[in-house]
């Protein structure tokens, strides 16, 4: 992956955050449909931003995103537009979604800032992950 130092206003930049996220529960909800409107959800959000997906998997119980934000944009901020945005969106959309889960997402996240030397890395790790076998004791 090459380097791109991103330039706004008064800042020159290159960020990006590795988030993950779990289904109330971690229930193993997204898959099918659920799927691939959640990957398009996601995509609109990222545009509406001007944020950069670099790679992006949806696993049945959880959601690995590695995203390029504008600085201004914390990484909380970050992750609950992604979290409020889908939810909202899937759960009209989805009446399983509704009667199956009081909410849609847990409460928390995992976000890790991700430098110019790990991003090609965090890609594969994102693009790999139905390869791998589960891990003893699950991991995010």
């Amino acid at each position: 992956m090459t380097r791109q130092v991103r330039a706004s206003p008064g800042a020159a930049y290159e960020l990006g955050y590795h988030v993950v996220w779990c289904p109330k529960y971690r229930r193993p909800v997204l898959g099918g449909p659920v799927k691939a409107r959640l990957e398009e959800l996601i995509r609109v959000k990222a545009d509406e931003h001007g944020w950069e997906i670099v790679a992006l998997e949806v696993m049945p119980d959880h959601v690995h995103l590695f995203v390029k934000p504008h600085p201004k944009n914390s990484p909380s901020y970050v992750a609950n537009q992604f979290k409020g945005f889908t939810s909202h969106h899937l759960r009209a959309e989805f009446a399983h979604l509704r009667s199956q889960l009081p909410t849609l997402w847990s409460r928390s996240y995992f976000v890790a800032t991700v430098g110019a030397v790990s991003a090609e890395t965090v890609r594969r790790y994102i693009e790999t992950q139905y390869e791998r076998a589960p891990q003893a004791g699950g991991h995010a």
